[in-house]
């Protein structure tokens, strides 16, 4: 068993090339092999998101506070609330983010494939981002 203890690891900012606006990345947490599982507590401020990206055995994302957004290539920008949680298929390419004024937390779990867990991808315009 191992116990990470909140705080005991720094937070880290989310990389300008993966992510718009201000996003932090807090215990990222990753199994041990042969586990593939992995996976963080990022929370958006207002107006931030992710670049578009795919995973290649899918992600699920638990919404802790907040509000915010998540969007499939192609479908519409759905609304994400506390409590919700998105499960995302493999390969399916999406961002997630807070909404233009109210700021979002999730966790983030996803699986390694081959050692790989995201493919990122362009960044999320202004205009797809919409407000």
């Amino acid at each position: 068993m191992k116990i990470i203890r909140s705080g005991s690891q720094p937070s880290a900012k989310g990389p300008a090339e993966y992510f718009t606006g201000a996003v932090r990345i807090d215990m990222p947490f990753k199994g041990t092999a042969p586990a593939r599982i992995g996976g963080a507590i990022v929370s958006f401020e207002p107006g931030a998101r992710t670049a578009w990206h795919t995973h290649p055995l899918g992600q699920t994302l638990i919404v802790t506070s907040g509000m915010g957004w998540v969007q499939l290539e192609g479908g519409p920008k759905e609304d994400i609330r506390a409590g919700d949680i998105v499960w995302i298929p493999p390969g399916e390419k999406h961002w997630h983010g807070a909404t233009a004024t109210t700021g979002m937390t999730h966790i983030a779990i996803s699986e390694a494939l081959d050692g790989k867990t995201v493919d990122w991808m362009e960044k999320v315009s202004d205009a797809q981002f919409g407000g």
